[in-house]
């Protein structure tokens, strides 16, 4: 798959639209139904989860409405399901054979649900896949992938970026957030004795971890994902982990880092000054408006080390599972899910799009993405393989000694290896 212009990409997203406009027999010419006896597909998600309310709003009364205006004879019933509830549900679900016809899964669901046999690869059924795939930011897109082949398309993503607290920079004698691996602990020295700590965090997970392991030039495993030992306990990482490491024993990192749960929060800490900088997502945003009204951070890309500036990406794939009985109507309002009247709707609701050429636009209708639009750009996926929260476990259990001090930061990478090995090799 090569990756295209963005102009060409811009080009995709409008052919797309054009064929989701052109009604469902543009996807085959399967019968589908009739506008008097019309067919349905199932479609279940999270989007009202915790009560957000705009989002599931969005897609009730514009987004679906739009899609069954152009495809007469075709209807979509969206069932919202909590989060927490969602992952047990498909389980189940998948076992009886009772799934929907699609699904907004978790990106890191779609290898464990592609593993059992109850996903459609799109890269084997969608003639124009390749297309509507190099539209999308790599990182992104690599979600899907598993075994060689793409079992769905980004549906939304967010990234994490730095957020910094401004009082804490005037504290420290600088003007701008630490762009650099060296201005970060250049800004920990300067805050000594302040009683403002440099940088918090939730813990040592894929989530947590990889943008600094990326951003320090290293990974967790191999390209061909068959061995983590000789890639995470590279001297790399075992610098950029030190670096850590070092901040933590000097009182410039949150013991939040490696599970203290007495330490303040995150989303506390920083508005109140008790932390300098964190790393997050843009729904801080609007989580800050409501709690603290007259906090203003500092929103800057994740401190660049030897690698880049490289993050993280999470969001949300569409899937098409094996047991639907409608997939040429399901397929197309998978194409409609990549137009841009799709997902520049959705913006203003805290989703960001996954296609890249409609970034500009994104940041025009919330000028306040255009960091986290830039992220996007170079941020990669955690570990495509079934077991991504064993990763998850792997390296908190064996990272936490490295803070802790009783192991060196090599042999605590050498023994996350180990373990993380034994996971590819399943």
């Amino acid at each position: 798959m090569t990756r295209i212009t963005r102009a060409a990409a811009a080009a995709a997203v409008g052919s797309v639209l054009a064929i989701a406009i052109g009604g469902c027999s543009a996807a085959g010419g399967v019968p589908q139904g009739t506008e008097d006896d019309p067919i349905t597909i199932t479609f279940w998600g999270s989007y009202g989860n915790g009560g957000n309310s705009a989002q599931q709003e969005v897609l009730d009364k514009t987004l679906i409405p739009s899609f069954e205006e152009s495809h007469p004879g075709v209807e979509v019933k969206y069932v919202d399901v909590p989060y927490d509830d969602l992952l047990q549900k498909l389980t189940t679900s998948a076992a009886g054979d009772e799934l929907p016809d699609l699904v907004r899964a978790d990106l890191g669901w779609v290898p464990r649900f592609a593993d059992l046999g109850v996903l459609v690869p799109l890269s084997d059924v969608m003639d124009d896949f390749d297309e509507l795939a190099d539209a999308t930011y790599p990182g992104v897109l690599a979600t899907n992938l598993f075994d060689g082949k793409y079992y769905g398309l980004p549906l939304d993503t967010n990234t994490r970026v730095q957020i910094t607290e401004p009082g804490a920079l005037a504290t420290a004698g600088v003007d701008t957030p630490p762009a650099t691996f060296e201005e970060f602990v250049a800004l920990g020295e300067a805050l000594e004795g302040t009683g403002v700590t440099l940088f918090a965090d939730g813990g040592l997970g894929a989530w947590n971890i990889m943008p600094w392991i990326w951003s320090g030039g290293g990974d967790i495993a191999d390209e061909d994902l068959t061995a983590s030992t000789g890639v995470l306990d590279s001297d790399e990482n075992i610098a950029t982990i030190q670096m850590l490491v070092d901040l933590f024993d000097s009182g410039q990192v949150s013991s939040g880092i490696i599970g203290n749960e007495g330490a303040v929060s995150t989303s506390e800490g920083l508005p109140n000054g008790d932390y300098a900088t964190i790393l997050d997502g843009p729904w801080m945003t609007g989580i800050w408006a409501d709690q603290f009204p007259g906090f203003e951070p500092v929103y800057s890309p994740v401190p660049a080390g030897p690698g880049g500036s490289i993050s993280v990406v999470g969001g949300e794939d569409i899937v098409l599972t094996a047991s639907s009985q409608h997939q040429e109507a399901a397929l197309e309002f998978i194409r409609f899910t990549q137009s841009e009247e799709f997902q520049l709707a959705l913006v203003p609701t805290g989703q960001l799009t996954v296609v890249e050429a409609l970034g500009p636009k994104q940041v025009e209708l919330v000028p306040g993405l255009e960091v986290f639009t830039a992220q996007l750009e170079t941020a990669k996926n955690r570990l495509a393989i079934t077991q991504g929260a064993e990763v998850d476990t792997i390296l908190n259990e064996e990272l936490t000694p490295a803070f802790e001090g009783t192991v060196s930061v090599r042999e605590a990478l050498s023994a996350a290896a180990a373990r993380i090995d034994e996971l590819l090799a399943g």
